[in-house]
């Protein structure tokens, strides 16, 4: 995991020079350090690397690249596979750290991001939508890439019976490829929804 840690870096402190962060080193040493938490196998440091690489290459399609950005370095940073409400205290820790360095609008603006990769609803908000289908990139990844990813997702829940979680899986990964489409802007569904559809159907 260590390979990621200069790119993360380096986006961070980009971050940083656009909001001027009152702690930026200390901030980005606590995300790290949460997405390298011990439950954590597929929610870590490389998920965050792998958004961010899609991010620069939607960046022209953005109103708001470095939102888009921040609410992407928040999304997971609280994570407990048997919690069910780690995305409303992922936008309660950006909160927390980060209140006083930016404006009350885009606080509430990132927190409901944060917020929305939990259910992943439609929306006609064009930078949500790229920051939903960018989280859910995963489903379109390589066949190898898919098959690490499936089993990143089972040891996160080792804690559950293996065919209860097996059927429950299942349901999850059917519930994606039932989407019609599966992703929501033009730009996933061009160029990632396919080869997601290819993933699931042979998984």
């Amino acid at each position: 995991m260590q390979q990621y840690i200069p790119a993360l870096e380096k986006s961070w402190f980009e971050l940083h020079q656009h909001y001027h962060f009152s702690e930026p080193q200390k901030i980005f040493n606590k995300l790290i350090a949460a997405y390298s938490e011990k439950q954590r196998a597929y929610h870590t440091i490389q998920h965050l690397y792998e958004c961010l690489i899609l991010l620069e290459l939607v960046k022209p399609y953005l109103n708001d690249f470095y939102a888009v950005a921040l609410a992407l370095w928040f999304h997971d940073a609280v994570y407990n596979p048997q919690a069910k409400d780690n995305e409303l205290k992922s936008a309660e820790l950006f909160e927390q750290y980060l209140s006083a360095d930016l404006s009350d609008q885009t606080l509430i603006k990132i927190k409901q991001w944060i917020v929305a990769t939990q259910k992943h609803a439609s929306t006609d908000e064009l930078d949500l939508q790229f920051l939903l289908d960018i989280d859910l990139a995963i489903l379109a990844a390589s066949p190898a890439r898919f098959v690490e990813y499936e089993q990143q997702i089972q040891q996160e829940y080792a804690w559950v019976d293996p065919e209860i979680y097996s059927v429950k899986r299942e349901e999850v990964l059917r519930s994606f490829y039932e989407n019609q489409p599966i992703y929501q802007t033009k730009y996933f569904q061009e160029k990632f929804e396919q080869k997601a559809r290819k993933n699931l159907k042979d998984n």
